[in-house]
């Protein structure tokens, strides 16, 4: 959510990471985002679990990937 939350408002997500623990907005405007972004018209509770593991698997691997560090951020800018 916290990522979901940054990418509508139109932020930099470049040197944004995700903290676990971090409450940020409510139950409800998370509920909304979510709804939103996972591709569906009136998504299932089974649906939305699975986008969001989904979601959450992508965004791990993408933190820890070489390709999205810091240092090559300042290199490739915009990539």
């Amino acid at each position: 959510y916290q990522y979901l939350r940054r990418y509508k408002r139109k932020e930099n997500l470049d040197h944004f990471t995700f903290v676990p623990g971090r409450i940020e907005g409510t139950e409800k405007e998370c509920l909304a985002c979510l709804m939103e972004f996972c591709g569906r018209s009136n998504p299932s509770w089974t649906e939305l679990s699975n986008f969001t593991h989904f979601l959450n698997f992508q965004l791990i691997k993408c933190e820890k990937s070489v390709f999205c560090s810091p240092v090559l951020g300042v290199q490739f800018r915009g990539f």
